[in-house]
């Protein structure tokens, strides 16, 4: 038996080498090979034949998926326009009527996973305009082209094999695999291994439905819940900093937020830090989004001091501004609720 699963794990990393060696010609005429490849790896991995033949059959390259991969919004504007574009007034008010409709539901779903039915809208707010964009992107031609591409190879790649077992379970008909660019799916667009992970079946008809509101909003607060969101508490604070503020104290990247520490350590290098009330013993660090991205920006500012549940917003999505932007619609309907 030990034989066995050893000769199934060197396949499946040989496998994997194939993969990344077509992959690095980076030529979309090698994207047939690449595929041939793939469907190999697949069914070393354990997913049937037919499931692997059937689903990826009409994988296409889509030149558009790279464009897009390569053109970001969180790389391109400046903290305050991206955060404006997703907080404004309309935002909130399309949000409000969400909720209006779903009230019931939505507060069954906050108190029982104890994660604010704001920070639920301002997640599906931002991430589908409240379900009116949920991608039309053929999402295994998606990820098949992202694991194609060098860029993120390995990420893709496995997704793309989560995707495949998922549908082999038949927790997802592959018949409704249409959403964002990037591969992610459903009103909060989760990505395959999120749907893996945490989502539910909140009104057990025996299917996961991600586009519509009771299983969505309950498989976001369920992801929310177990990796650590801590109702109540703040995400952030804008700061004004001092100048003698050390250089290792200043994130500017969302992939590690270093040099934590307790938030009254940091008050001797925020001016406005007695305005702000927080609690000295929250953890915190010091960000300044816009300093690796934008050209010529301030090294001090725009700056905030981010908490614990920023942190749990950068593990959705690991951009400075979208958790920004998350959090700033959160305490928008905050304000309305």
């Amino acid at each position: 038996m030990l034989i066995k699963k050893m000769i199934k794990i060197i396949k499946i990393i040989l496998g994997f080498s194939i993969l990344f060696i077509s992959t690095s010609y980076g030529n979309e005429d090698n994207f047939e090979t690449w595929l041939s490849n793939f469907k190999k790896v697949a069914i070393s991995d354990g997913i049937s034949k037919n499931v692997v033949n059937d689903v990826m059959s009409n994988a296409k390259f889509l030149p558009k998926v790279i464009e897009y991969d390569r053109y970001q919004p969180e790389f391109y504007e400046d903290t305050f326009t991206y955060i404006k574009k997703r907080s404004s007034k309309r935002k909130v008010n399309e949000g409000l009527r969400l909720y209006k409709k779903e009230k019931i539901i939505i507060d069954k779903i906050e108190n029982e996973f104890q994660v604010e039915k704001e920070l639920l809208l301002a997640l599906m707010g931002i991430e589908t305009n409240f379900g009116k964009y949920l991608g039309k992107m053929d999402i295994i031609s998606s990820l098949a082209t992202l694991s194609f591409d060098k860029r993120r190879s390995e990420f893709f790649t496995k997704e793309l094999l989560i995707l495949l077992k998922l549908v082999e379970k038949r927790i997802i008909s592959k018949d409704i695999l249409y959403g964002s660019w990037a591969g992610a799916f459903g009103n909060f667009q989760f990505m395959p291994r999120t749907i893996k992970n945490y989502a539910i079946d909140f009104n057990n008809n025996k299917i996961v439905e991600l586009k519509k509101t009771e299983d969505s909003f309950a498989s976001a607060a369920n992801y929310l819940k177990k990796i650590g969101w801590k109702k109540n508490q703040p995400c952030f604070f804008r700061v004004n900093l001092k100048n003698k503020i050390p250089k290792k104290y200043l994130n500017s990247s969302a992939r590690s937020i270093k040099n934590k520490k307790n938030a009254f350590f940091f008050k001797k290098y925020i001016m406005n830090f007695d305005e702000l009330e927080i609690e000295n013993n929250l953890r915190a660090a010091i960000i300044i989004p816009d300093k690796d991205i934008i050209p010529g920006s301030e090294t001090l500012s725009p700056a905030f001091i981010i908490f614990e549940n920023y942190e749990k917003i950068l593990s959705w999505n690991r951009s400075l501004r979208f958790a920004l932007a998350v959090c700033t619609l959160k305490e928008n309907f905050k304000n309305e609720i």
